[in-house]
């Protein structure tokens, strides 16, 4: 009876922890997709001062005359935050984790394990320049045309967007190919279909960015 009960607990517990992985992936995924839906939108308001500066400063004028940008940037943080800290959960930190992960990586030269390698460096980096991006803005309302382009034309600033914008496209379109794959949406039959729009999803994004940047640049 003593050994029945015990097994029945142990399962108990294991099935418990299975629902919550599976809660803490759902929600690793809505807010993953949330931020990248925030990205793209982000990126395509910025890049209307590559139309005219004038119409930057009238979406950017909406959005804190409405309190959205005072509001929602804080969310934003907060969302990012909790993100990475639910995604972190299956990162390998110790120095002991990260041996076995890289010499099981080069041992199966599995793409899809390289891609999940690349999430998590860009992630750490991502949390780390994104938290002070967001920061500098909020702290230096109201956001103009020619602020931003201030930021973009000192040295130090244009490097760092330079860097931050390829981590972040790069995180976001192989997000969302993992998401199709874990999901089911991604299968072996419409795999490389998948790859190929990963890859012009990040193109197309690095060419507004850049477009963008060398708008501020020189204006």
């Amino acid at each position: 009876m003593g050994i029945w009960s015990e097994s029945v607990i142990k399962f108990s517990v294991s099935s418990n922890t299975a629902k919550a992985s599976a809660w803490l992936d759902l929600v690793q995924m809505l807010t993953g997709a949330g931020l990248v839906l925030f990205m793209w939108a982000h990126m395509l308001l910025v890049s209307s001062v590559v139309i005219s500066p004038g119409l930057m400063n009238a979406i950017a004028a909406f959005f804190e005359e409405t309190g959205l940008a005072q509001v929602g940037g804080p969310i934003i943080g907060g969302v990012f935050l909790f993100h990475f800290i639910v995604a972190a959960r299956k990162m390998p930190f110790r120095l002991q984790e990260q041996k076995t992960f890289w010499q099981q990586s080069v041992m199966l030269n599995h793409a899809d394990t390289w891609l999940w390698l690349v999430q998590v460096v860009t992630a750490i980096v991502i949390l780390i320049m994104g938290s002070i991006h967001i920061w500098e803005v909020l702290t230096n309302l109201p956001i103009t045309a020619v602020r931003s382009a201030a930021r973009v034309q000192n040295g130090f600033w244009l490097v760092f967007y330079l860097i931050l914008l390829p981590l972040v496209e790069l995180h976001v379109s192989i997000g969302f190919y993992r998401i199709g794959v874990k999901w089911g949406l991604i299968k072996r039959q419409n795999r490389s279909q998948a790859m190929k729009a990963k890859k012009i999803l990040f193109g197309i994004f690095m060419f507004i960015g850049l477009t963008t940047l060398l708008r501020f640049y020189f204006l």
